[in-house]
C-alpha cells in the first residue's frame, strides 16, 4: 500500500536556501545578493504526496508531466509557487519508479502511453486541464491536446518531433542505453559523487546546464530513479526500431500551445526537434529558454514559474489577479519569444 501524507497549509519564516540566481524579486536584495534581512516566507501547500503522485493547491487544474525515466519529483523546484496559484497534479508516469505499472498488452508508442495516462487522469477525476510537459511528458501533453483534454499546453523540449528514418530515434536509443548502463554500474558511488557541486555539474551535464544547483539528495534521487524505470528497455527497443515513435496529426490540436526550447539542450536540440512542431501545430508560440539544459527545472526555476503562469493565466477565462510576469528579478535572463502564425 502506498502511504499518502495529507497536511495543511504551512507558512513559516526561515532562512532562504534558494540559489541566488532563482530567488524571487521581493526576497532578493540586488545590491547584496542575498535575502533582505536573511529571511523570507516559504509557503508549502501540500495535499497528497506519494511516490506515485503530488497533488496540491486549488484553482485551475495544472498537470505536470515529467520526462522519460523520471518521476514527479523532477518538478520539485516549481511546486511551491505553482501550488499557491493552481491545483497542481503531478503524477509519476506508468512504468516509471513509483508510478503505476505500464499495461503489458500496450505497445510502446506515444499513443499507447497516452491511453494509459488518460485512464489515470480519469481515475484522478481530471477531465480537462492545463498541461506542462518536459520531454516525454511534453509529447504526452500534445497527444492529450489532440484528444481535447488540454485547455493549454506548455511543451518543454517535447519528444516526438523527429521524423521516422532521420536517425534521431536511434541516436536517442544509444544515449538512454548508455545513461542507464552507466548509472546502474556506478550506483554505489553516486551518493559520494553528488556530494560535491562539481560532481553534480559533471554527472548531470547531459540534461542540465547547472547541475550544481541541485541539492545532493535530489541529485542522487534523479540518478537512481532513472535506473529503476521498468519500461526503459522496451522504450529503448522501440526507439531502435524507429516505428511509431513520432508524433503525428499535430494539426488536430486546437488549444493554445507554447513550445519552450532550452538553449543548451543536448538531448533534443531545438534546431533538429522543434521545426516540425512549429510548422504543424496551429498557432503555436515558440520561446527559447536561456541558460538551461534539457531538464530546466533546476537551471531556471523562477523563469519557468513565470513562463508557465503567464501562459496559463493568459488562456484561463478568469485569470488570477496576481501576475508573476510583472515581478522584477534582478539578473534574470529574458526569454526570447517568436510567435508562429
Amino acid at each position: 500500500m502506498v502511504r499518502v501524507w495529507r497536511v495543511a497549509l504551512v507558512v513559516r519564516s526561515t532562512r532562504c536556501t534558494t540559489p541566488t540566481r532563482d530567488r524571487c524579486g521581493p526576497c532578493l536584495d540586488p545590491a547584496l545578493g542575498f535575502c533582505q534581512g536573511g529571511l523570507c516566507k516559504l509557503f508549502a501547500v501540500m495535499g497528497e504526496v506519494s511516490s506515485a503522485l503530488y497533488r496540491a493547491g486549488s484553482g485551475e487544474p495544472l498537470v505536470l508531466l515529467h520526462g522519460f525515466t523520471g518521476t514527479w519529483r523532477h518538478w520539485r523546484p516549481l511546486l511551491g509557487e505553482l501550488a499557491a496559484r493552481y491545483e497542481v497534479i503531478a503524477p509519476t508516469l506508468a512504468g516509471h519508479d513509483g508510478g503505476p505499472p505500464f499495461p503489458r498488452d500496450f505497445p510502446m508508442t506515444f499513443a499507447a502511453a497516452t491511453d494509459s495516462l488518460e485512464s489515470h487522469l480519469d481515475e484522478l477525476g481530471v477531465d480537462t486541464a492545463h498541461f506542462v510537459g518536459n520531454s516525454l511528458g511534453g509529447a504526452l501533453a500534445l497527444e492529450l491536446a489532440k484528444r481535447g483534454r488540454a485547455r493549454s499546453v506548455v511543451a518543454l523540449a517535447p519528444a516526438g518531433g523527429w521524423s521516422e528514418g532521420d536517425g534521431e530515434a536511434q541516436r536517442l536509443a544509444r544515449f538512454f542505453a548508455r545513461q542507464i548502463r552507466v548509472t546502474r554500474a556506478t550506483a554505489r558511488s553516486i551518493p559520494l559523487v553528488m556530494k560535491r557541486s562539481w560532481g553534480r555539474r559533471i554527472a548531470m551535464r547531459d540534461i542540465m546546464r547547472h547541475g550544481e544547483l541541485v541539492a545532493p539528495a535530489d541529485a542522487v534521487d534523479l540518478a537512481l530513479t532513472s535506473a529503476r524505470c521498468s519500461v526503459s528497455k522496451a522504450a529503448i527497443d522501440a526507439l531502435r526500431a524507429d516505428k511509431g515513435v513520432t508524433l503525428q496529426d499535430l494539426d488536430r490540436i486546437r488549444c493554445p500551445v507554447l513550445l519552450a526550447s532550452p538553449q543548451f539542450d543536448r538531448v533534443l536540440p531545438a534546431e533538429r526537434h522543434a521545426p516540425r512542431f512549429k510548422r504543424q501545430i496551429p498557432g503555436v508560440e515558440s520561446r527559447t529558454l536561456p541558460d538551461c539544459g534539457h531538464v530546466p527545472m533546476w537551471d531556471v526555476s523562477r523563469l519557468l514559474v513565470q513562463t508557465i503562469s503567464e501562459f496559463t493565466d493568459r488562456h484561463t477565462a478568469a485569470a488570477p489577479l496576481a501576475d508573476l510576469t510583472t515581478t522584477s528579478i534582478s539578473g534574470s535572463p529574458t526569454a526570447v519569444t517568436d510567435t508562429i502564425t
